[in-house]
C-alpha cells in the first residue's frame, strides 16, 4: 500500500464504528474529570455502549472481508482507551475517599489501564489466533457490574450522596490489580473467535446499558435495591467464570505434563 494514501482512504465502514466507540469512550473519560457520582455513572454507561461497538466492528470486518492493518491498530488503540484507561479512571473517581487510601486506589488503577494496553500490545505483535490473558472487554465489564452494585446499593438506601458498601473501598485496589494480572497471565487461554466469549457479551453485555439506564432515571429504592443484586449477579457469574477458566486449564496443563 502506497505510503502516500490519505488516511481516509484507508478507513473502511467497520474502522468508523471503532471510531465511534473511541469518541464515546473520550467523552465518558471526561465525564469522570467531574468526579460526581451521577457522571461516573454515565461515564460508566457510556463505555458499556462500546462494549456494543467493540463487537459490530469485529463483525462487521468479518462479514465484509475488510480486515486491514489499520484497523487492527485503531481497535488496538480504541480498547486500551475504553477498555482500560476509561474504567481505570472512573473507578477511581468512584471509590476515592479523600484518605491515604486513595494512594493504593491510584495504584490499583494504574495495574488496571497498564494490564489492558499490555495485553493488547501482546496480542498484536503473537502469530497465536487464540486469545491469552482475559480480554480487555471482559475486564471492562467486570469493573461496570462491580461499580453498579454498589451504585444502586447506594441509591436503594439513601441517594448518591449515600456511601458504597464499606468492604468495597478496601477490596478495589486489589481487584484492579488482579484483574490487571489476568488481562496478561499466560493461564488463561482462548481459542480463536471463542464461543463462550461472545455467549457472555450477548448474555452479560447489554444489561449495562440497560439498567444504567435506570439508574439515570432515578429509580424507587426497591427498583434500585433489585438493580444492584442483579449486577452484584453478574459480577460475581463473571469473576468465578474467569477463575474457573483459569484453573481448569492450569489443571489441565499439569495432567498433559505429568502424563
Amino acid at each position: 500500500m502506497s505510503t502516500k494514501s490519505t488516511i481516509p482512504s484507508l478507513l473502511k465502514i467497520k474502522d468508523y464504528v471503532t471510531l465511534t466507540g473511541t469518541t464515546i469512550g473520550i467523552i465518558a473519560l471526561i465525564c469522570g474529570s467531574f468526579g460526581a457520582r451521577d457522571a461516573v455513572s454515565l461515564g460508566f454507561f457510556l463505555i458499556s455502549i462500546t462494549l456494543g461497538t467493540d463487537l459490530i466492528d469485529g463483525y462487521i470486518a468479518r462479514k465484509t472481508g475488510t480486515v486491514n492493518e489499520i484497523g487492527k491498530e485503531l481497535d488496538s488503540l480504541s480498547d486500551s482507551l475504553t477498555f482500560g484507561i476509561v474504567p481505570a479512571v472512573l473507578t477511581f473517581q468512584a471509590f476515592k475517599t479523600g484518605t491515604i487510601y486513595d494512594y493504593f486506589l491510584v495504584i490499583g488503577s494504574i495495574c488496571f489501564a497498564l494490564g489492558a494496553i499490555l495485553r493488547l500490545a501482546r496480542f498484536n505483535i503473537i502469530a497465536d489466533p487464540g486469545y491469552t490473558g482475559v480480554p480487555t472487554p471482559v475486564s471492562c465489564l467486570l469493573m461496570i457490574g462491580y461499580f453498579y452494585s454498589n451504585y444502586f446499593h447506594a441509591f436503594a438506601l439513601g441517594g448518591l450522596n449515600y456511601p458504597f458498601l464499606d468492604f468495597s473501598y478496601y477490596f478495589v485496589p486489589f481487584l484492579l490489580i488482579f484483574i490487571g494480572w489476568l488481562n496478561i497471565t499466560t493461564h488463561i487461554k482462548f481459542g480463536e473467535k471463542s464461543k463462550i466469549v461472545y455467549v457472555i457479551f450477548i448474555l452479560f453485555a447489554p444489561l449495562s446499558p440497560i439498567f444504567g439506564l435506570i439508574g439515570i432515571l432515578n429509580p424507587t429504592p426497591l427498583v434500585s435495591l433489585t438493580v444492584s443484586i442483579i449486577f452484584l449477579m453478574l459480577f460475581i457469574l463473571l469473576f468465578g467464570w474467569v477463575l474457573l477458566h483459569s484453573f481448569i486449564l492450569n489443571l489441565l496443563a499439569k495432567r498433559r505434563k505429568e502424563v
